[in-house]
């Protein structure tokens, strides 16, 4: 065979290969994806023993190196660190020290056999501050995350200066959905929780929806556990907002059909000197689907000098 009829063939058996692991592991290529481009943005992956467990995490820095505001990022319900890739180096560039843990059960974090709380999820964010050595950090959560965050800064509000949540639980309401939702039996399943995440699910071919399905399905004890704690009541906040005394931005989708935008005018109205800030036309995944106008109403929060106190506004959808 001649040389380049020889590199020719190498390369057909290189993307049939290629198109053969997509096919079988499509959302295991996504994240490499995902993570090749966080490390193309400067954005380090590690591990740190925080509370006797080995935690990962995201961290950027200033491109320069040096070290900006801290910021802690706090995902949701099934979710990880990942989720915040589009945020993150953004974040970065705009002058925090950004980490993103990925918290007990998820991501590429540990799954002991323990009930999944959010007060279990709040003692792992103190003992993983404790670990980086932050000793009080501007703090954004995320629907599970954000009631996680909210909850540190109300038993530890000596650790947060500013708080932000997006689509954020934490309060009791009339939801539309049963617990059953988050780890589907079937495609349809999976289907249905696409639809109530974003006003413009993506269309996913059959054996993306079967990769999907096994993936939420493999971690769906440590999610039916986190939902089984949720439910219970135990954790709720609904009568504890007024005591949140740091700056707060209620960041949420006009679209959320997951937890509605009726949830956070009413973490607005509770919690003392609230902002609100609607991204029309976006859902629950607004800091990843919507994270242009996102983006800039974080920053305009966190970098306001005064703090800002009260009012509401609407972000018109960008991306």
């Amino acid at each position: 065979m001649k040389p380049a009829l020889r590199v020719v063939a190498v390369l057909l058996v290189l993307a049939m290969g290629a198109g053969l692991t997509f096919y079988l592991n499509p959302l295991w290529v996504n994240d490499q994806v995902i993570r090749l481009h966080l490390w193309h943005e400067n954005v380090s992956s590690k591990y740190v023993e925080a509370g006797g467990y080995r935690l990962h995490y995201f961290e950027a820095k200033l491109a320069n190196g040096t070290d900006g505001a801290p910021l802690l990022l706090v995902h949701g319900l099934g979710s990880r660190g990942e989720d915040w890739a589009e945020l993150i180096p953004k974040l970065a560039a705009q002058g925090f020290h950004v980490y993103v843990p990925d918290l007990l059960g998820y991501g590429r974090s540990p799954r002991p056999d323990v009930n999944y709380s959010i007060s279990l999820q709040e003692a792992t964010l103190v003992q993983f501050l404790r670990a980086v050595h932050v000793a009080r950090a501007d703090v954004g959560g995320w629907s599970m995350g954000g009631w996680v965050s909210m909850k540190l800064t109300l038993d530890h509000p000596e650790l947060v200066d500013r708080l932000v949540i997006y689509d954020s639980a934490g309060v009791y309401f009339p939801a539309k959905f049963d617990a059953g939702l988050f780890v589907p039996a079937d495609i349809a399943g999976v289907r249905r929780l696409m639809a109530i995440l974003s006003p413009k699910p993506p269309v996913l071919p059959a054996y993306a929806a079967e990769a999907a399905l096994r993936k939420l399905q493999q971690n769906g004890w440590v999610v039916n556990r986190s939902v089984a704690s949720m439910t219970g009541g135990r954790d709720l906040l609904d009568f504890r907002l007024q005591g949140i005394s740091r700056p707060t931005l209620v960041v949420w989708g006009s679209r959320d059909d997951l937890i509605p935008l009726e949830v956070g005018k009413e973490l607005h109205e509770k919690i003392p000197g609230s902002v609100l800030n609607v991204m029309e036309g976006c859902g629950h995944l607004a800091p990843a689907e919507c994270w242009k106008p996102v983006l800039a109403s974080t920053v305009g929060f966190l970098r306001a000098e005064p703090p800002m106190s009260g009012g509401d506004k609407v972000f018109p959808a960008e991306n």
